[in-house]
């Protein structure tokens, strides 16, 4: 199931990834095939014009998947960790690779795009994500703002975030936030709608129905939307 918002069409893939249809550019976020059985579940899906990566896992950068959805038209938008295994393994491809690290600003195809962290609590080098190797994104046209978090615990970089529209929210302990957690962090940022993502845990599945409960328990003006990032194989 696609959704609309305004410009933007969402398209839910498969856990962290997403594709967003916006004013006739088509953008990836973290396009895998990792756990996934179809033999190519991005074979009927627009080309991408941008791809933004999060993170080294597999869940979230596929150095095959990238080979077979990447065109020369597109730009690609990676932390240096992503980027340097791009350029280990693919290296044709590494030309087309900008690399943002936290806190940077770029404006690629009519788009501003900014990086914040996306990091677990407590930090720690034994974490499955520390500070500074990750990007969560925050892209901007026309005044419409969507963040995607990537794989990120309730971080003060994320709960001061201000005027966005669009939210994709990993929830999934324990290498994310719990459904709490993650409705304590909306609920401090407000964004006008959230899209709870990333949400398969080692156990099934979280809660997503809890979740939209807190949240609108507290705030009803905040929009919870489910999408199917799992469908059957």
């Amino acid at each position: 199931m696609n959704n609309k918002q305004n410009d933007i069409e969402i398209i839910p893939v498969s856990h962290a990834s997403i594709i967003l249809n916006w004013d006739g550019t088509t953008i990836y976020a973290d396009p895998s095939m990792y756990k996934v059985n179809k033999t190519n579940v991005f074979a009927d899906k627009p080309a991408p014009d941008i791809i933004l990566f999060t993170d080294i896992h597999q869940d979230h950068f596929d150095i095959e998947t990238l080979k077979m959805v990447s065109q020369e038209k597109t730009v690609i938008i990676a932390p240096k960790a992503v980027a340097d295994e791009i350029s280990a393994k693919i290296p044709k491809e590494f030309a087309k690779v900008f690399v943002m690290n936290n806190s940077e600003t770029a404006n690629h195809i009519g788009f501003k795009i900014m990086t914040i962290p996306m990091y677990n609590i407590p930090e720690s080098a034994a974490a499955y994500h520390t500070k500074g190797r990750g990007n969560g994104y925050i892209i901007e046209k026309n005044n419409e703002h969507v963040y995607i978090s990537g794989d990120t615990s309730n971080i003060p970089e994320m709960r001061n975030l201000k005027n966005i529209d669009l939210a994709f929210i990993a929830m999934n302990l324990p290498y994310t936030m719990s459904v709490e957690e993650a409705a304590q962090a909306v609920l401090a940022f407000k964004p006008k709608k959230v899209y709870p993502y990333h949400y398969r845990t080692p156990e099934g599945f979280s809660d997503i129905a809890l979740f939209k409960k807190l949240v609108n328990k507290t705030d009803p003006e905040i929009e919870v939307v489910r999408l199917e990032w799992y469908p059957k194989q």
